[in-house]
C-alpha cells in the first residue's frame, strides 16, 4: 500500500470563450494554506539584468535572463516565489500540490511557487510559460519545505497558466511531467493528478520511465494520472472531493462565466473550495482577459484570508504603478530565518497592515452578529463598485492611466477604512 498524501491545498480555474462570454478568459485560484501563514499582494516592474547574474529564490539560486516582465503577485510572504499572479502580457499562473508514485525529494531545490513566479516574469504566452518551468525543472529540479516551520511539508507541483488566448495544464512528477492544452471552454485543477490520455507536450522519458518502473506496460492507452497517480481516473470527475465540486461548479456556470461568477466559486464553503480550519483560504486571485488586445487585463486579489469575507482589489498593469505598500509584509533581510541554517527556528510577525486590520475586523465578525453584519455589507458594497468600474472599463475601452497607477492601492485604503 502507497501511503495517501493529506488533502490540501489549492484549487485553480479556468473559462475560456463560449464558457466565458464577452470575448473574455477568466482566471480564478484559492490559495489553500496554514491558517496562520500571511500572504501578501506585490508588484516587481519589469527589469534588466546584467549577463550571467545570479538570482536567488526561495532556497537556490538560478541563472537569471536578461529581461524580466513585470508581474503581480500573491504569494506566502516568507518565500521569493508565488502561489498565484500574472504578468503584464496577460499571463495567468496557479500552482497545486500533488503526490504520486514517484517520491518527493527531500533536498532543497526550486519550489512550485519559484516556478510560478519564474514562468510569470520569463515569458509572454502560457505555452511560453510552459517551456520555462519544465526547462527550468529539468535543470534544476523541484523541492524543499512548503511551509514555514520545522516540520516538513514537500509536493511535486500541477500548473494552470492561461493568458488572452488559450490556457494549459502542467503536471508534474518529480522532474518528469505531462501538459494538455485546455478545450471544451473550462478546466479546473486541485490536489490530484488530472491530465489523463489528452495529451499535448511531455517529457520525452514519461513513458519510458514509467514502463521501466513497472507502472505502464506499453500496450494500453497511456493515462498519466492513472499512470503517475494513485487516482482512479474513472472516478475523479464523479466522486466526491474538490477536485469534482469545482468540476460541477464551472459546468453548472458554463456560458455564463464572469469574474462575479468565480468569485463566488471561491468564496462557496459547502464545496471544501473555500477551506477553513487548520488548512484555510488565506488569499484569493481572478483575472479577466480579454481576447481584444486593445483591451486591459484585470487581475483581483484579496490579500487577505477567506474571500466570503474579503475584498477582490482589481490591479491594472501600467507604467508607474504605485508601490502596494500596505499588502507588503515587513522584510528582515539576513536575519530573516528562513535564511539562516538550520531553516525556521523562530517565525516573525509578517503581517501587512491591510492583513492585521482584516484580522481585528473578523474578529467582529464573529463576535458582534450585528456590526459584523454591516461591515460585511460596506466590504460587498465596495467590491461590486469597482467589479462595475472594471467592467465600464472594459466595454468603453477608455483607460485613465492616471487613475489606474493607484487603482488597487486605492481601494485598500477604502477597505481599511470600513474595519476602522
Amino acid at each position: 500500500m502507497f501511503p495517501r498524501p493529506p488533502p490540501l491545498s489549492c484549487d485553480t480555474f479556468v473559462a475560456l470563450p463560449p464558457a466565458a462570454p464577452g470575448g473574455r478568459v477568466v482566471f480564478g485560484k484559492n490559495s489553500d494554506r496554514p491558517a496562520d501563514e500571511v500572504q501578501e499582494v506585490v508588484h516587481f516592474p519589469a527589469a534588466a539584468h546584467p549577463p550571467g547574474a545570479a538570482l536567488q529564490c526561495t532556497y537556490i539560486s538560478v541563472e537569471q535572463v536578461e529581461r524580466t516582465h513585470a508581474v503581480v503577485l500573491s504569494r506566502p510572504s516568507w518565500l521569493w516565489g508565488a502561489e498565484m499572479g500574472a504578468n503584464e502580457h496577460g499571463v495567468c499562473i496557479g500552482n497545486e500540490a500533488v503526490w504520486g508514485r514517484e517520491e518527493v525529494c527531500d533536498g532543497e531545490a526550486l519550489l512550485g511557487m519559484d516556478l510560478v513566479r519564474l514562468g510569470l516574469e520569463r515569458a509572454d504566452t502560457a505555452e511560453k510559460a510552459l517551456s520555462v518551468i519544465v526547462d527550468l525543472l529539468e535543470k534544476y529540479g523541484q523541492g524543499g519545505n512548503c511551509m514555514e516551520s520545522t516540520m516538513v511539508f514537500t509536493y511535486h507541483n500541477s500548473f494552470l497558466i492561461a493568458d488572452r488566448k488559450e490556457a494549459w495544464v502542467l503536471e508534474t512528477s518529480g522532474k518528469y511531467w505531462a501538459a494538455e492544452k485546455v478545450e471544451g471552454g473550462v478546466r479546473n485543477i486541485s490536489n490530484q493528478l488530472s491530465i489523463t490520455t489528452k495529451i499535448d507536450r511531455e517529457h520525452p522519458e514519461l513513458k519510458e520511465y514509467a514502463k521501466s518502473n513497472g507502472w505502464w506496460d506499453g500496450e494500453k492507452e497511456f493515462d498519466f494520472a492513472a499512470t503517475y497517480s494513485y487516482v482512479n481516473t474513472a472516478r475523479m470527475t464523479t466522486s466526491g472531493g474538490r477536485y469534482c465540486e469545482g468540476y460541477k461548479l464551472l459546468n453548472k456556470h458554463k456560458g455564463s462565466i464572469t469574474s462575479e461568477i468565480m468569485m463566488e466559486i471561491l468564496r462557496d464553503k459547502e464545496s471544501g473550495i473555500n477551506m477553513e480550519g487548520g488548512f484555510m483560504t488565506t488569499g484569493s486571485m481572478v483575472s479577466v482577459l480579454p481576447q481584444q488586445p486593445n483591451l486591459p487585463c484585470i487581475h483581483f486579489f484579496t490579500g487577505t484570508p477567506d474571500p466570503a469575507r474579503s475584498v477582490f482589489k482589481p490591479f491594472i498593469f501600467v507604467p508607474g504603478v504605485t508601490q502596494l505598500l500596505k499588502t507588503t509584509s515587513p522584510t528582515f533581510g539576513h536575519d530573516d530565518p528562513v535564511k539562516k541554517q538550520p531553516r525556521f527556528q523562530s517565525k516573525p510577525d509578517r503581517r501587512h497592515e491591510l492583513y492585521k486590520k482584516h484580522e481585528s475586523a473578523a474578529v467582529v465578525m464573529e463576535t458582534n452578529k450585528d456590526k459584523g453584519k454591516e461591515m460585511l455589507k460596506e466590504i460587498q458594497e465596495l467590491e461590486k463598485q469597482k467589479i462595475s468600474q472594471m467592467e465600464s472599463i472594459l466595454q468603453n475601452g477608455c483607460l485613465d492611466t492616471k487613475q489606474v497607477v493607484n487603482l488597487f492601492s486605492q481601494c485598500v485604503e477604502e477597505e481599511l477604512k470600513i474595519y476602522g
